[in-house]
């Protein structure tokens, strides 16, 4: 093999190399956003900005969270897991809420969650030593300083980790009240007022005694002019006080002879004037 082909060979193998090397370029991860209403990280409800961030700080707290700082609009906590002895993980929670434009009694909430990793990192340390006559020697000491160290840090992306968390929330969104309806109750009858004393004596009659019909005298008879009064009516009393008279062929009493009734003596008419 001659030296030109040698070379153009090894020009060959390096271009192929360099066209391989370019196709397995990763894009960034800026290119992979897109600014896309997906709806993930939002939600809306039917409150207040202040009544949805209060369910949210609710809803943290519930599941074991460190409320680091909240607010009217604002909302942040924190919790820790232990994944093993030398990693550990800690979730940031991000939440704020916008009242709507349109409407005063609406808000949308936008929640994000940072999940940070921790390791520990060991580092061993060394000691001095120090001799009078020899100076100081360096000598290695069996001593290590353990400490966690982050080791990454990424926002949580999965749609089922925000729907669960937004599920919560809504459970502690204050409920609207109810209106009671008015009752309307039956009108209760009025006690009837007792009769009024009037201090009659009671006569002992039954409570359903019929009452006498009242008499009316006769009118008495017109008066003719010039005829005498008639004479009055003797009481009832005087007429039963008078004494029968006794028959004396009979046994039986005999009532006393009426009175006669008064004549009426008409007068004479008076001459008319004679003319002259």
């Amino acid at each position: 093999m001659t030296r030109s082909s040698v070379f153009g060979a090894l020009g060959l193998a390096l271009v192929l190399a360099g066209v391989t090397g370019c196709s397995s370029k990763k894009a960034a991860i800026y290119e992979h956003e897109n600014f896309d209403d997906s709806g993930t990280y939002s939600r809306s409800f039917a409150v207040s900005d202040a009544g949805s961030c209060e369910a949210a700080r609710r809803a943290l707290l519930s599941q074991g969270y460190i409320i680091t700082s909240s607010g009217a609009n604002q909302v942040m906590g924190n919790k820790s897991f232990q994944q093993n002895s030398e990693n550990h993980l800690q979730i940031s929670f991000n939440v704020t809420c916008a009242p709507d434009v349109n409407d005063d009694k609406r808000s949308t909430m936008f929640a994000n969650a940072l999940q940070d990793r921790y390791s520990l990192k060991k580092s061993n340390s060394s000691a001095s030593l120090g001799v009078g006559v020899l100076g100081s020697v360096s000598m290695p000491i069996g001593s290590s300083d353990d400490s966690m160290v982050k080791v990454a840090s990424e926002t949580v992306t999965a749609a089922q980790f925000y729907d669960r968390y937004f599920a919560l929330v809504e459970s502690f969104l204050p409920k609207p009240k109810k209106v009671a309806k008015a009752k309307v109750e039956a009108p209760v009858p009025k006690p009837e007022k007792p009769a009024p004393d009037l201090g009659l004596p009671d006569l002992g009659l039954p409570e359903q005694a019929s009452v006498a019909p009242v008499v009316t005298a006769p009118a008495a008879a017109p008066l003719v002019e010039g005829a005498p009064a008639p004479a009055a009516a003797a009481p009832a009393s005087e007429a039963a006080a008078k004494p029968v008279v006794d028959d004396s062929q009979s046994s039986q009493p005999v009532a006393p002879p009426a009175e006669a009734a008064p004549i009426q003596v008409q007068q004479d008419a008076q001459p008319a004037p004679s003319s002259l």
